[in-house]
This record gives C-alpha cells, structure tokens and sequence, in this order.
C-alpha cells in the first residue's frame, strides 16, 4: 500500500464492544507518532464502549445495528454505504468487530482491510483463542495484525507479538497480557501503513521490500 507522505492515513475504526485496541491507535495518534487520523468509528452494537471512547475524542461515530438486516450482504451494504459517504477512508481497521465481512465488502477494499487477532497465526483462528492455548498446553501465545481476505484469519501477516504462558494463567490473565502487545503492534502497523513501507507479495508482507519481522 502506498501512502503520499503528505496526508494523513484516514482510518475507519470498526468495533463491536470496549474499543481498548481503539483507545491505543487515539492515543498514538495525540501523541504523534501514529501519521493517521480517524475519520469514522462504526459499531454493529450500540452500547459499545468504544463508541464512548470516540465521543471523548471528538471522532465522529455511529451505530449500524446487524440485527436490523435481513442477512450479512445486507449489513455489509449499509457498511459500504457509510464508508463510501465518509470522506477520505484509506484504510479499514476491525479493532475487535465481531462480524465476519461477506466476499463483496472484502473484495472492495481488498489490501485496504486489517484486522487484529488473539493468536499466533495460522495458529487459533475464530474465537475462545486463550482457552484453546491453555487446553493445548502451549507455552506462547500471542496477537497477530493481518490483512483480511475471505478466509477467516487467513490473510498475510503484517506483525505478531509473543508472550509467555504462565503455569497459573486463567483465559483472564493470559487475555491481559495479550491486550499489552496488541497496544502496541496495531498502531505500529498502521503507522507502517502510513508510511507505505508495507507491500503484499503472496501470502507474504515484506516491511521495506523484506519479510516482514515479528515483535518479540
């Protein structure tokens, strides 16, 4: 993705509940050192957290409620429809929205669209990761930023961060420690965005034209 460095990245922010991964991409953004702007927050549910979060910040939002849509092609257009009414949307950010996108919303924004997932993927796609790490005995776990395609948690990835397992995690405790590094690798990707440092080749990410690291 390629990014005038004159402009601001202009993000929609898309979530489902607290927005904590939300709260970090504002923060990095007031203290300059994420070259973004959020345009737009949408939330499928409107007691979301986040959307609080958004008020505070003076960021635009609203609700597209999925359970007033017949089905999901018809909630991806309404999806569609206020992104494309929204000015300047360079990039789609799901920051925990809790909705699995149709091929038609994907296809439109193909290369436009990450997400930030509770795992070390391919490793756990779908949901309950933490339990599932703590049932396989793991001793790592971690968060993946990825660009979206129509399999569920399948696209390239852009950057993960690891933490230990510890013997006495709950699915609580290891959730904590993973939310630390999603604070800390969304934003940065985003930013690698921004700069238009980030290229797609394959299944791959390469990060200045090299496959992109991993943050330990």
């Amino acid at each position: 993705m390629n990014k005038p460095a004159a402009s601001k990245l202009g993000l929609a922010v898309l979530i489902s509940g607290n927005g904590s991964n939300l709260q970090a991409i504002i923060d990095r953004i007031a203290a300059g050192t994420l070259d973004a702007e959020i345009r737009i927050v949408i939330s499928n549910t409107a007691d979301a957290y986040g959307l609080q979060r958004a008020a505070r910040a003076g960021i635009p939002y609203t609700v597209i409620d999925h359970a007033a849509f017949a089905n999901r092609e018809a909630f991806d257009a309404a999806l569609i429809d206020t992104l494309e009414r929204s000015d300047g949307i360079d990039l789609v950010v799901l920051a925990g929205f809790m909705r699995i996108l149709t091929a038609a919303f994907i296809d439109r924004y193909a290369h436009r669209i990450i997400n930030i997932h509770p795992s070390l993927l391919p490793k756990y796609p779908g949901l309950d990761t933490h339990q599932r790490v703590l049932d396989a005995g793991d001793q790592e776990h971690g968060a993946s930023v990825h660009f979206v395609t129509t399999d569920l948690d399948a696209g390239p990835v852009i950057i993960q961060a690891r933490v230990p397992v510890m013997p006495d995690d709950t699915p609580e405790r290891l959730q904590k420690r993973v939310h630390s590094v999603e604070y800390q690798i969304f934003p940065q990707a985003i930013q690698w965005i921004a700069e238009g440092r980030l290229q797609i080749s394959g299944d791959s990410v390469l990060l200045d034209g090299a496959r992109s690291p991993s943050q330990d």
